[in-house]
């Protein structure tokens, strides 16, 4: 006996609510498509990523490759247009406006790379942190402080962003993203308008969040700097997660770090363009299956032969 349209559908939320199990942000074969001047731009064809709760992990991508995307939708800024993004258990898709509102205020915290978009000017940095937990009914006066002595800021607590190096305000940002608590802190390019030893700063004050206070923070960058000093390094490319670079402490005490091609529920899986441009890989490939590993070669007309 055929199953009924209703059956079909509960095997498949079923199937997809399986995925990720209990992991912190789960993203399920999801679409944004944008329309622009009547053309449709697909910025992210089908991604899967998962991220555990308490991980520092960097995304990583070329300009168009969908990062941004992905982050405006983790933080709901962003609506997706199908699949499954899931934060925290709670599903991005199906929130209405209270919602979201509720989330991005108490779930999320959110730091831009323009220093002058994440703090008021007219307020000093223990106001600008205090904000937030005062907008949500909170006490906040002794929390600002503690925040700002946590990420070493504590002596720009009466001042301006005018009145602030780049990196002070970076931090004191930080900060305001912790105002209220979140469980996820995402950061777009937060070193990309500052030097190199700046950097060290910021990312040192996100790393400093992520150990002592459990949150979990996702950092797209384009810094070498910061993606080399996370556990997991996720490459996104066309729209979808490409690859995985994953570090380890070597027996000698040294940073291992190894490179992983990210297959999907379906079986897809993206080649370094590298290793395709070096053996003339276009359109289709070889494949043999052997007792531990899949071989992957370029086709024979691409290969004389051989």
């Amino acid at each position: 006996m055929n199953p009924t349209l209703s059956e079909l559908e509960a095997q498949a939320t079923g199937a997809r609510a399986a995925f990720g199990g209990d992991a912190h942000i789960v993203c399920d074969n999801l679409v944004r498509i944008y329309k622009t001047e009547g053309v449709e731009v697909v910025a992210l064809q089908g991604l899967d990523l998962l991220v555990q709760k308490g991980e520092l992990v960097a995304v990583v991508g070329a300009s168009g490759s969908g990062k941004s995307t992905l982050l405006n939708v983790l933080s709901g800024l962003d609506v997706p247009t199908a699949g499954l993004a899931r934060v925290a258990g709670t599903d991005l898709l199906a929130m209405t406006a209270k919602d979201r509102l509720r989330y991005r205020r108490e779930i999320v915290g959110f730091v831009w790379q323009q220093t002058a978009r994440n703090l008021l000017p007219y307020l000093d940095a223990r106001e600008n942190v205090e904000l937030p937990m005062r907008l949500a009914g909170k006490a906040a006066r002794g929390r600002a402080m503690e925040l700002l002595a946590l990420l070493g800021v504590e002596h720009c607590a009466q001042r301006r962003p005018d009145g602030m190096s780049g990196g002070e305000q970076q931090r004191t940002a930080i900060a305001v993203a912790l105002a209220n608590s979140p469980q996820l802190i995402l950061a777009d390019e937060p070193t990309g308008e500052l030097d190199s030893d700046t950097s060290e700063e910021v990312f040192d004050a996100l790393r400093k969040a992520n150990r002592e206070l459990g949150v979990t923070v996702v950092i797209v960058t384009h810094d070498p700097l910061v993606s080399e000093q996370v556990d997991r390094t996720i490459g996104i490319r066309d729209g979808r997660t490409s690859s995985e670079t994953l570090r380890r402490e070597g027996a000698a005490g040294e940073i291992v770090a190894e490179e992983y091609a990210v297959l999907d529920r379906v079986g897809r899986l993206q080649l370094p363009r590298d290793f395709m441009n070096a053996l003339a890989m276009e359109r289709r490939v070889r494949l043999e299956l052997e007792n531990d590993h899949i071989g992957v070669w370029p086709a024979r007309e691409e290969s004389n032969g051989e």
